[in-house]
């Protein structure tokens, strides 16, 4: 019989009491036959102990094997054994080994350069195997964080397809910095010089006519896609120039964004929760909260202590009651000028501690977005909406009295960021201005991009076309209003710190498994 290491060691290993037993009994001195990477293994003059993973599990299985079935073995090999399972010796960590019969080595490791293997079974820095990241990959948390993430894409699509949303596909090459903010990754494919057949230079024109940039969102995509079908989304990579070296930023990130129809802010973040309480449930069928625990208590602690900031994270009352947080309903809600009082009052009162004081013109901190969701959110997510429209992009719709009851209505934006703890912002979203006449008004009030250039709607003879910012244009953006449209809203979720949120995970550069940001791109 053929299994996986999963199906091994997930049953023998993790169920416990009779469930375990039968499992134990019925498998008792079978032949079974398994294949995987050889993660360790221990000579000696009778016989030889090899630890085997394959990526299913974040258990090892171990095999005793006779030494006339070393030769060729080594750490990295990939090796396929036939053997029988039999019941491992008393006071053994596993309750099963498998005794191996025959030993096949299906990828051998070179054995002039093994002895350099740079994953060795000690302590190693993240920032060590952040450099070998096509190596990382073998070890144990990361076939983990694989896996989550696999299950998570194919969840969030299954709760997407089931409620009726199309699934889309926005453009990685973009026109427009969405956010505005210039943090932009320029496309520069143009200009190269060559020869003719005489031999003279000259200067080939550029690939595209106007600047071109890696998309920092898909939001305005998403929003044509909209006009016609009412519940789109879309999870593709998002690119950000970002010169932060922060546990936060990376330059390449993938975001899952969502546009439909609504006129309801709450419609939005009722279904931002319910989107996360679902992930998180399904998750929760599986193993993976079981296993990312296992990996702090398990013998691989070495290898994964650096992952994380304070060691109570990965323990069964720390990452277990982040989980069971999520699913406590509903979340909290603040407005933004709430947040602010909220803030001032312990600020002045002495309660909190901030570098940065708390002010309705500066925006909200790192250290307040923290203070806020320990404080209102109680272990909980806490969505805090209705922030100041000068500190946001153009096309968010103004606030309206049944968002906010405050006396800035006029001057807040319909919007709303949401705040885990530890990790704060996760999401992002808004009800957009789907009006033409509001949306031209917004953009000559509102925003200024790149270089100082204006979102300009009015152009005079001697000026830049209308719609136009950093020589690019947004006329189409507009031709979206111009030809009828509807009122809408969506958000946009950072799928790389949520995966950072429920792990337990410091840095987000270490569950994304090719990281880049400000000075690195390996690989």
């Amino acid at each position: 019989m053929r299994f996986g290491l999963g199906s091994l060691t997930g049953k023998v290993y993790k169920l416990k009491g009779d469930a375990a037993l039968v499992v134990c009994d019925d498998r008792e001195n079978v032949t079974i036959q398994v294949s995987g990477t050889v993660r360790t293994i221990r000579k000696q003059k009778q016989r030889a102990f090899l630890q085997l993973g394959d990526g299913s599990t974040v258990h090892n299985l171990q095999a005793v094997l006779d030494p006339g079935h070393t030769q060729g073995l080594s750490t990295g090999a990939f090796v396929k054994i036939q053997g029988l399972w039999r019941l491992a010796p008393p006071g053994k960590e596993q309750n099963h080994e498998l005794h191996a019969q025959h030993v096949t080595v299906i990828g051998a490791a070179d054995p002039e350069r093994i002895k350099n293997y740079p994953i060795q079974k000690k302590f190693q820095t993240a920032e060590f195997l952040r450099s070998i990241p096509h190596l990382r990959l073998r070890l144990p948390i990361h076939a983990l964080l694989a896996r989550l993430r696999s299950e998570s894409e194919f969840l969030l699509a299954q709760y997407f397809r089931n409620r009726g949303f199309l699934r889309v596909q926005s453009p990685v090459i973009t026109s427009s910095d969405c956010e505005g903010a210039g943090q932009v990754f320029s496309l520069n494919a143009g200009a190269p010089v060559s020869k003719d057949c005489g031999g003279r230079l000259f200067e080939e024109p550029f690939f595209f006519p106007q600047p071109k940039y890696l998309t920092v969102s898909s939001q305005l995509h998403l929003e044509a896609y909209m006009q016609e079908h009412p519940k789109v989304w879309t999870f593709s990579p998002t690119f950000r120039a970002e010169r932060s070296d922060t546990p936060r930023h990376v330059s390449e990130f993938w975001m899952l964004e969502v546009e439909m129809r609504t006129q309801s802010l709450q419609a939005i973040t009722d279904l931002v929760e319910d989107i996360i309480k679902s992930l998180v449930q399904g998750l929760q069928q599986g193993s993976f909260l079981e296993e990312l625990i296992t990996m702090k208590l398990s013998s691989n602690k070495l290898q994964t202590e650096e992952f994380v900031e304070n060691d109570e994270t990965l323990t069964d009352d720390g990452l277990s009651n982040r989980w069971a947080m999520l699913n406590e309903g509903p979340w909290p809600r603040i407005t933004y000028e709430e947040a602010l009082c909220l803030l001032q009052e312990r600020f002045t009162s002495g309660k909190s501690r901030f570098f940065h004081e708390p002010t309705w013109e500066s925006g909200l901190q790192l250290e307040h977005e923290k203070c806020i969701a320990a404080v209102v959110g109680d272990g909980r997510p806490v969505f805090v909406t209705d922030y100041p429209r000068m500190s946001k992009p153009f096309y968010m719709l103004p606030s309206a009295p049944e968002h906010s009851g405050s006396a800035t209505v006029s001057n807040t934006a319909a919007c709303f960021d949401l705040l885990f703890p530890d990790v704060c912002e996760v999401v992002g979203g808004s009800l957009r201005e789907h009006r033409l006449d509001k949306l031209e008004t917004s953009m000559a009030y509102l925003g200024t991009g790149a270089n100082g250039n204006p979102w300009r709607q009015t152009a005079g003879p001697n000026e830049v076309s209308a719609a136009t910012k950093g020589g690019e244009s947004l006329d189409w953006y507009i031709d979206l209003r111009r030809f009828g449209s509807v009122p809408h809203g969506g958000f946009g979720l950072g799928f790389d710190r949520l995966l950072c949120y429920l792990t337990g995970m410091h840095n987000i550069k270490d569950v994304i498994p090719w990281p880049r940001f400000y000075g690195r791109c390996d690989g």
